[in-house]
């Protein structure tokens, strides 16, 4: 196999996302729901913060992933403060849901 012609075909990701609508799509969607993380941030605890994601978004519903049941009791306590804040800026988030994460071992 000639591995110059498998690097020389291969494409980045942005360029993979400009080719292709639906990965384009999913692309934005990603950014979106990092940037609605970055706004609610300040709302989380210091300490929580790093044991929250940003997750996918459908429709009006927006997912965060949360690394332990701990810090999801918590982050669930905060639902309607991060709510709040994201309709301020212009997002119409009607459901906030939290999936928590299973640390393998």
């Amino acid at each position: 196999m000639n591995t110059t012609r498998l690097v020389s075909q291969s494409v980045s990701v942005q360029q993979a996302a400009e080719n292709s609508p639906s990965l384009a799509r999913l692309a934005e969607l990603v950014q979106e729901s990092n940037r609605r993380l970055k706004v609610i941030e300040s709302l989380i605890p210091e300490a929580l913060r790093p044991a929250v994601m940003a997750g996918p978004i459908d429709h009006e519903s927006w997912c965060l992933l949360v690394s332990g049941n701990a810090a999801a009791a918590k982050i669930r306590q905060l639902l309607p403060l991060i709510q709040a804040r994201l309709l301020t800026e212009g997002w119409k988030v009607t459901a906030i849901r939290l999936k928590i994460l299973i640390a393998k071992k």
